[in-house]
C-alpha cells in the first residue's frame, strides 16, 4: 500500500456512519432510484481481499483503491498480486480471496465445470482491448516477405497468412512451431486461435471427454500456457516463437529488442471485451450491499481512467508502475496506456483505444460477450458436444450479472457520483450488443444465434461433430 493511505484505517468509524447517513438520505431522494438506495445500507462485509495478475488492465482495482473509491463505500480492500491465473481462481473458489481481476472465460468455465467446478459470477466488465500478438525477431524476419509494406513500414493489421510459410518451413524440418498464451480459457487463447484460423492455420482442438486438455490435436501451431510476466523471457529462450498477452509484456519485447508485435486485439475484433471482475455467487447472496458497492467503486475508477480523452492516464501509469501493482518501467506501461503502441522498434502508432476502461459501455457485462466466449470454447472442443442456443443463453445469464451492475449504476446516479448521461445504453439494453460485424475476417456474430455463428467458421468444430 502507498504511504498516503496510512491514516485511512482511523477513519473507519466515521466512514461507516457516513455510509449509513448517505444511504438514509438517498432513501428519501429521487423515486426513480429509491429501490437501489434502500438496498444500499451498511456493507455486510467491510474488509476484503482481492487478487490480480500484473497486467495493466487490473487498473480499475488499483485506481479504486488509490483514489479512495473503495473507502467512499465503506470498504477496506487489500489488493494481492497472484502467481498465475489458476492460483488466482483457486483462491477465489476456496475463499482466500473475496474476488479478483479475472479472464472473462474463467467465471464461465468454472460455472460450466470445465476445470474446477464453482459458481462464479461477474457483475462488471473491466476493460476492452489491451492485448496483442508478438512474434520473435527470427519469426518476424520470416514473415516480412509476406507482409505488404508502405513507405518501408508494414500495413496493419497483419494476417496470420504471413506466418503460414514460416510454420510450413518448421514442418518441413520436422519441428513444431510453438506459441504461448496465458490460460486455456483466456481471451488471449481465443484471440490467438481466431487470428491463426483466419490466416489458414489450425490452432488445435481440446478433447476433455477423452482426457486430452492439451489443445494441440490436429494443430499446425502448438499453443501452451505461459504466465504473462514470463512471456518475453520464454520467447527469448526459444521455448516459444511468439505469444498473445496483455500489456506491458508485448511492449517489453520491443524495449528488450527480442520481438515484434504484429497485431493488436482491437484489429482482430474492434473493442473486444477483455477482463472481468469475478466472485463467488454465494458471496453476492451473502453480501449483496458489499458487492454492489464494490461495483460502484470500480465503475468510478473506470470512468476516471477514460475521462476527458484519457487525461488521467499518465497518473494511472505512475500508479501501475509501482512494484505492488504491475511493477514495470513507466515508459513500457505508458507506451500502450497513453494512446500509442509500438510495433517494430521505432514504429510507434496512434492507438487511442488500445486500452478502454469505460468508453463504449466497457463496464457493462453483456450476455452476448459471454456467449461469444462459449462459441470459441465449442469451436475448439472445450465444449465437446453440440449444445442448443438456449443452453448458451441460460449459461450467460447465470454467469454475467447486469442486474447487479444496474443496481450499482442507479446508486451512483442517486448519490451524485455520476450522471445518467454517463450511461446512455444501460437502461435500454436487453444484454445483447446486436450483430457485430467488426471481426478481421468479416464474419458477423449475433449473440442470439450462437450455433449459426459456430457453423459459419471455416476451421473448427461444427454442428453435431464430436472428436
Amino acid at each position: 500500500m502507498s504511504s498516503k493511505h496510512s491514516g485511512r484505517q482511523g477513519r473507519r468509524t466515521f466512514l461507516k456512519k457516513s455510509v449509513l447517513a448517505v444511504a438514509s438520505t438517498l432513501a428519501l431522494s429521487s423515486a426513480t432510484f429509491v429501490s437501489s438506495a434502500y438496498a444500499l445500507g451498511e456493507p455486510e462485509k467491510e474488509d476484503l481481499n482481492f487478487g490480480f495478475i500484473k497486467l495493466t488492465d487490473m487498473a480499475p482495482l488499483a485506481i479504486a483503491y488509490e483514489n479512495g473509491y473503495f473507502e467512499d463505500e465503506g470498504l477496506y480492500v487489500k489488493l494481492e498480486a497472484q502467481a498465475n491465473w489458476k492460483v488466482l481462481l483457486d483462491r477465489v473458489i476456496d475463499g482466500q480471496l473475496d474476488g479478483a481481476h479475472m479472464l472473462a472465460g474463467q467465471p464461465i468455465a468454472a460455472t460450466m465445470g470445465y476445470g474446477t467446478k464453482s459458481n462464479i459470477i461477474t457483475p462488471i466488465s473491466m476493460d476492452l482491448n489491451g492485448n496483442a500478438i508478438t512474434v520473435s525477431n527470427k519469426t518476424w524476419e520470416g514473415m516480412k516477405p509476406n507482409v505488404k509494406m508502405e513507405g518501408g513500414k508494414p500495413v496493419h493489421p497483419i494476417s496470420a497468412s504471413a506466418l503460414k510459410p514460416v510454420v510450413e518451413s518448421y514442418k518441413d524440418e520436422g519441428k513444431a512451431f510453438k506459441m504461448g498464451m496465458v490460460f486455456p480459457v483466456s481471451t488471449h487463447n481465443y484471440e490467438l486461435r481466431y487470428w491463426l484460423a483466419a490466416g489458414g492455420l489450425h490452432p488445435g482442438y481440446y478433447a476433455p471427454h477423452k482426457g486430452d486438455s492439451s489443445g494441440t490435436l490436429e494443430a499446425d501451431v502448438q499453443l501452451s500456457v505461459t504466465p504473462p510476466p514470463q512471456m518475453p523471457a520464454t520467447m527469448e529462450a526459444g521455448t516459444i516463437e511468439g505469444y498473445c498477452v496483455g500489456e506491458p509484456w508485448n511492449q517489453q519485447a520491443v524495449f528488450k529488442g527480442i520481438g515484434v508485435p504484429v497485431i493488436s486485439d482491437n484489429s482482430i475484433q474492434k473493442n473486444n471485451p477483455e477482463k472481468v471482475f469475478g466472485l463467488r455467487e454465494d458471496f453476492y447472496e451473502k453480501y449483496p450491499n458489499t458487492t454492489i458497492r464494490v461495483v460502484k467503486a470500480m465503475v468510478r475508477a473506470a470512468h476516471w481512467l477514460d475521462a476527458e480523452n484519457n487525461k488521467n492516464r499518465p497518473a494511472a501509469v505512475k500508479i501501475l508502475a509501482q512494484p505492488n501493482y504491475v511493477g514495470a518501467d513507466y515508459k513500457v506501461i505508458a507506451n500502450s496506456m497513453t494512446g500509442t503502441f509500438e510495433y517494430e522498434k521505432g514504429d510507434k502508432r496512434s492507438e487511442p483505444d488500445f486500452n478502454v476502461f469505460f468508453r463504449y459501455n466497457a463496464t457493462y457485462p453483456y450476455y452476448s460477450d459471454a456467449i461469444w466466449y462459449m462459441t470459441q470454447m465449442r469451436r475448439w472442443g472445450q465444449i465437446s458436444e453440440h449444445k442448443p442456443d438456449t443452453w448458451y443463453k441460460d449459461m450467460a445469464k447465470k454467469v454475467y450479472r447486469p442486474d447487479i451492475y444496474v443496481k450499482a449504476v442507479e446508486a451512483l446516479i442517486a448519490d451524485g457520483s455520476m450522471k445518467k448521461s454517463d450511461f446512455p445504453d444501460v437502461f435500454n439494453t436487453d444484454g445483447y450488443r446486436g450483430v457485430q460485424d467488426d471481426f478481421m475476417d468479416g464474419i458477423p456474430f449475433d449473440g442470439s444465434k450462437p450455433n449459426e455463428y459456430i457453423d459459419s467458421m471455416k476451421i473448427g468444430l461444427k454442428g453435431q461433430t464430436k472428436l
